[in-house]
């Protein structure tokens, strides 16, 4: 039985990737930070292995990575999705929330990649690190999170060049915006920062373009990644976005102090 280990699976994303990892036959262990109830009750549905972590703290890292080889005893693939995000004007940004941000999105997927790594060398095995779309084009107002996303982008690349001849491929998955509670909070602060302007824009572009993915098309395409239809891939980033990029891209905006957009 193939086994799986993703950080972050007690909401979003990662609790849709729990369900649909052990539908199709895995075995997985996900851990979480603080939604224990959600937790308990995501392992109790699918029979996956709850396991509670900071994934900032290295000690706690490498308990886990111990809990799962004596629970699962062999390792196919990690998945880095533990993620922290902050919207806001730069110039107010807390450094402490600076730093619960690299902390949780670098440092975090750094000490889960490198304990897990001796385990998925032995099982030429995958590792899918979750970016986002903001990690391609930046997002106003999210300046740390975004350059954190493209981070892990380059961080897929660099270490695919490095573990790829062992026989693990390393990739990455950048979503668009996504129908989460937590995207749901980020878009309402964003709505507010930016204005009506901001809201019309979107509302207005996504008039019949699949802008929102919901987790589980993100699930599917992590669940590719990790099976021999991808053993070809390595070091790339997929995005998964319904094309919403292109209109950043297009429409590069700026918030202002004075709290109008200018294109």
């Amino acid at each position: 039985m193939k086994t799986m280990l993703i950080t972050g699976g007690a909401r979003g994303i990662g609790a849709q990737m729990v369900r649909h990892f052990a539908a199709q036959g895995w075995r997985v262990m996900f851990c979480y930070q603080s939604s224990q109830e959600k937790a308990e009750t995501l392992a109790r549905e699918t029979g996956a292995l709850a396991v509670r972590c900071d994934v900032r703290d290295e000690a706690q890292v490498r308990a886990m990575l111990a809990q799962a080889m004596a629970s699962l005893r062999h390792l196919d693939a990690l998945i880095c999705n533990a993620g922290a995000a902050w919207t806001g004007l730069t110039e107010e940004m807390p450094l402490a929330e600076y730093q619960r941000i690299c902390d949780t999105n670098l440092r975090g997927a750094f000490l889960c990649t490198r304990e897990a790594l001796p385990h998925l060398r032995d099982t030429r095995g995958a590792i899918v690190l979750i970016s986002s779309m903001w990690g391609l084009v930046g997002a106003s107002c999210e300046t740390v999170y975004s350059a954190t996303k493209a981070a892990l982008q380059c961080m897929a690349r660099s270490l695919a060049k490095e573990v790829g001849p062992s026989g693990v491929r390393v990739n990455c998955v950048a979503p668009g915006g996504m129908v989460t509670p937590g995207a749901i909070f980020n878009n309402t602060t964003t709505a507010e920062l930016y204005g009506p302007e901001w809201t019309r824009y979107v509302t207005e572009y996504g008039a019949g373009v699949p802008v929102a993915p919901n987790p589980d098309e993100i699930a599917r395409m992590i669940l590719t990644l990790c099976t021999p239809v991808s053993d070809f891939m390595y070091g790339q980033t997929v995005e998964v976005d319904g094309g919403s990029q292109f209109s950043f891209q297009d429409k590069p905006w700026s918030y202002t102090m004075e709290g109008g957009l200018h294109a």
